[in-house]
């Protein structure tokens, strides 16, 4: 889990000397801020907004709407809050959850899937798979960047694919989900770099906003959907993890240079 100091990201070796590796083996299967500035949508008061889950991987956000194009191509735009933001369940709708600044030691990254003026559909790092929310972003609330990769995943084909403007930047012959813990399909999302140092099985992973279908948690930790490497090649071209996209050293090296919040699509 990671980042990159273009357009506006934290460097990824900036973040790698903080990270904390010990989170990461409570969350790979197998393998606060202050009030929005008056002026913001309807207020929510402080005991409303001590009660709102967070929006991390831990949590599970059953009143979040679900992803309503998992298949769609965005415009490449990801925010990052400023401060804790209230996500709404519609464009100033009611009040479902609350946007940290950072997940797990990253900074939160999300992609836009939709605009209604200030207001942004993104998506969330949380349980159920898919979900999505909404926030305002007037005034000084996000910092916004133009995202220009994306990651193809292709179950079947057992590939992963690197594209940026359009263009392709390698693929590469990966590992996915046994048949009965499989890798979830789906629109998701890099939320995070950790730099490992618990486990051996890889230097970086990659953890992403999907979760494990099969598992409900993993390691105590809630069954977080990862990509990393392996410490032998036995994984290429198989269906032998818990969940998790499993990738060569090289295909590692080049996802680690993408900016949180790069969509990964899941097919």
């Amino acid at each position: 889990m990671e980042r990159s100091e273009k357009r506006g990201f934290a460097s990824p070796r900036r973040l790698l000397a903080v990270a904390a590796a010990a989170a990461l083996a409570l969350l790979v299967p197998g393998c606060s801020g202050g009030d929005e500035p008056a002026g913001q949508p309807s207020a929510v008061s402080q005991e409303e907004r001590g009660a709102l889950p967070e929006a991390t991987t831990y949590e599970k956000l059953a009143d979040a709407p679900a992803d309503p194009e998992p298949s769609a191509a965005t415009d490449g735009e990801v925010l990052h809050p400023k401060r804790e933001l209230v996500v709404h369940d519609a464009a100033d709708g009611d009040p479902i959850a609350k946007l940290p600044v950072k997940q797990i030691s990253s900074p939160t990254w999300v992609p836009v899937i939709a605009r209604e003026g200030d207001w942004a559909q993104i998506l969330l790092p949380s349980r159920p798979n898919g979900a999505s929310g909404w926030i305002n972003t007037a005034g000084d609330a996000v910092e916004s960047a133009t995202n220009d990769y994306l990651v193809n995943v292709d179950l079947d084909g057992y590939s992963l694919e690197i594209v940026k403007d359009g263009a392709p930047v390698g693929e590469w012959t990966i590992g996915i989900g046994k048949p009965e813990h499989p890798t979830p399909t789906g629109r998701a999302f890099i939320i995070a770099s950790i730099k490992e140092t618990v486990n051996d099985y890889s230097p970086i992973v990659l953890p992403l906003s999907s979760h494990s279908d099969s598992h409900e948690t993993f390691g105590g930790g809630p069954g977080t959907v990862g990509i990393h490497t392996w410490p032998d090649n036995s994984f290429v071209g198989q269906a032998n993890s818990d969940g998790c996209i499993r990738v060569t050293e090289e295909a590692l090296n080049e996802l680690v240079k993408l900016p949180l919040g790069t969509i990964v699509n899941i097919t």
